[in-house]
């Protein structure tokens, strides 16, 4: 085997790699994005027409999608550019090699008991409140806008930021690991038109950039107390504060261990698991 031939292999494999990885992406953002979605399937059914036109020798039918075809792509640019956009900003802000800190089980559970423990008092009294958790996808961009605190995540300090006199009040505050890095940020809206009107801006903000990155966002309703949830770019309406631990615990929980000795400690972690 030569050189040449091994290097020839290696574009090949590099050359499909590319493709898969775009794939991926697109795909990936095709599921959360409900317009990304219509488009493809117009797209594919536009593809169906052109096949059906040249196996049955349509020729107006084919000539028309010829057309659609010829400039298609720039009105989609034209017309999709905020979603475009959207999907080369995550993917631009997108870390391959996973959170800034893997959380151990106890910070993981700490993490949890914290947040819904203040979750818990906003409740009590209709504080409203959005709490943003990051995970793969930074949020750098948002942290940058907002004011910066970086302290260890407390359900005193939450509490106290969410207070209504506070300054920061109105903005979401941003954790990141089992830190909280930031507090009056401002995320964008969610245009989605299947959420319920009688919604706000807060709701509409966690509905927003949990579509934009994979974050979680916890709101707490100012006007009725109840506590929502969105991740996977869906709303989950009034949760119970039971209901919020359970779905933090899952959706924090580590995708892939670094090592087997991360492996073995997660495995006995989850057998100590405590009981909030």
């Amino acid at each position: 085997m030569t050189v040449d031939t091994v290097m020839m292999f290696l574009l090949k494999v590099i050359d499909v790699m590319i493709i898969w990885l775009v794939l991926y992406y697109v795909l990936k953002n095709l599921r959360k994005n409900v317009r990304m979605l219509l488009l493809f399937k117009g797209i594919l059914f536009i593809v169906v027409l052109k096949l059906i036109g040249d196996l049955l020798n349509l020729v107006t039918t084919s000539y028309l999608i010829d057309y659609v075809i010829m400039w298609g792509p720039l009105a989609l640019i034209i017309i999709f550019q905020p979603e475009i956009r959207n999907m080369l900003e995550q993917i631009g802000r997108s870390q391959f090699l996973g959170r800034h800190k893997s959380l151990t089980v106890d910070e993981r559970e700490n993490l949890v008991y914290e947040i819904s423990q203040a979750v818990s008092n906003l409740k009590k009294n209709a504080t409203g409140a959005l709490i943003v958790i990051e995970r793969d996808v930074s949020l750098a961009e948002y942290i940058n806008r907002s004011k910066k605190i970086y302290a260890d995540i407390s359900s005193e300090l939450l509490v106290s930021i969410f207070y209504p006199e506070s300054p920061l009040h109105d903005g979401g505050v941003i954790v990141q690991g089992d830190k909280i890095i930031s507090a009056g940020a401002v995320f964008p809206t969610s245009n989605n038109l299947r959420i319920s009107k009688r919604l706000g801006t807060r709701h509409r903000a966690a509905l927003g950039i949990a579509e934009e990155t994979d974050c979680i966002s916890i709101i707490v309703s100012e006007e009725t107390g109840r506590v929502s949830i969105a991740v996977d770019s869906e709303l989950r309406y009034n949760l119970t504060i039971d209901d919020l631990k359970k779905t933090l615990l899952e959706e924090l929980h580590p995708k892939k261990f670094v090592n087997l000795a991360d492996d073995e400690d997660e495995e006995d972690g989850e057998k100590n698991e405590i009981d909030f």
